[in-house]
C-alpha cells in the first residue's frame, strides 16, 4: 500500500518538495499524529521530523509505539488525525521482524531478495539483468551470497533477518523502514547490517529503524525517543539519550 493518500478531515499524507526545518531538509514531517488499531489509540499527538539521507533511530521500550509509527510511515496504518508530510512520492521500503512468506513456500534466498525489485517491475514482469545485479550486490553486502540457492525456509533466524534486510535494500527506496533489524543477531551479522545501512545512507537513502537497543540508537544520527505512544525527546543521540531521559522512559539508569 502506498503511503501517499488523502485521509479523513485534518489528515494529510502527501509528498511535498523540500520540507525544510531545523537541521536541514526533512524526508518526513509529522504533525499532531494520532494513530492506532480499531478502537485502540497507540500514537498520541506525535510531532517530529525525519531528516533526509540520515539514519533515525526510533527508540523506546516495548509498547512505546515504535512499530506502529513505522507502519504509519509505510502507509500500512492510516492516521486517525494529524498529518504526515513526505518529500517524495516513492513507495517506502519496509523490513518487518519476520517475513509474511511461509516457510513451506518453495523460494530460494535469491528469489526472496528479488521480491524487492517488484516495486520497479511488478511481480508479473521479468526482471532485467540490472535488477539481478542489484539483487546479487545486496546479497553480497549482507554476507549471504553463498546462501543464494538455499530455501528461505531453511535459514536460521539470523540468516533470514539478513535476507529480509537485503530484500528491503534491493528495492532501492529513498525511505527504508526497519523494525528491530538487529534483534537476536551475533556481532558479525550486526556489523554486516550496520555497514549495509551505512552504505545505503551514503547513496542517499533515508533509514529509519525501530529499536529498544540503546547502543544501536546511539550509533544513529537522529533519535526519536518514545514512551506510551508519545514523543519524549528528539534530536541527536547525545542530546536525546541522556541519563535523565532514560530514567524517565525505562525507570533505570543506563550506562
Amino acid at each position: 500500500m502506498s503511503a501517499d493518500h488523502e485521509g479523513r478531515a485534518g489528515v494529510r499524507q502527501e509528498p511535498r518538495e523540500g520540507i525544510e526545518g531545523p537541521g536541514g531538509e526533512a524526508m518526513v514531517v509529522l504533525r499532531g499524529l494520532v494513530a492506532g488499531y480499531a478502537r485502540r489509540t497507540v500514537l498520541h499527538g506525535l510531532t517530529a521530523r525525519v531528516p533526509r539521507a540520515r539514519t533515525t533511530a526510533v527508540v523506546g521500550p516495548n509498547g512505546a509505539g515504535k512499530s506502529t509509527l513505522l507502519s504509519v510511515l509505510a502507509g500500512v496504518v492510516r492516521p486517525a488525525a494529524g498529518s504526515v508530510e513526505r518529500s517524495s512520492a516513492r513507495r517506502p521500503g519496509l523490513v518487518v521482524q519476520r517475513s509474511a512468506v511461509s516457510d513451506a513456500l518453495p523460494m530460494t534466498v535469491r528469489e526472496a531478495v528479488a521480491m524487492g525489485r517488484w516495486a520497479h517491475r511488478s511481480p508479473w514482469r521479468r526482471l532485467t539483468w540490472q535488477d539481478w545485479a542489484v539483487v546479487d550486490a545486496r546479497l553480497a553486502d549482507l554476507g549471504i551470497a553463498d546462501l543464494a540457492g538455499r530455501q528461505l525456509g531453511a535459514l536460521s533466524g539470523g540468516q533470514r533477518r539478513r535476507a529480509l534486510v537485503a530484500q528491503g535494500l534491493a528495492q532501492e527506496p529513498d525511505l527504508l523502514l526497519l523494525d528491530e533489524p538487529a534483534a537476536g543477531l551475533d556481532a558479525a551479522a550486526l556489523q554486516r547490517i550496520a555497514d549495509a545501512l551505512e552504505a545505503a545512507v551514503a547513496r542517499g537513502t533515508t533509514v529509519v529503524q525501530a529499536t529498544h537497543d540503546i547502543a544501536a540508537a546511539r550509533r544513529a544520527e537522529h533519535c526519536l525517543l518514545l514512551k506510551d505512544g508519545r514523543l519524549v525527546a528528539e534530536g541527536p543521540p547525545e542530546r536525546v539519550l541522556t541519563p535523565e531521559a532514560l530514567v524517565r522512559v525505562w525507570g533505570l539508569g543506563v550506562e
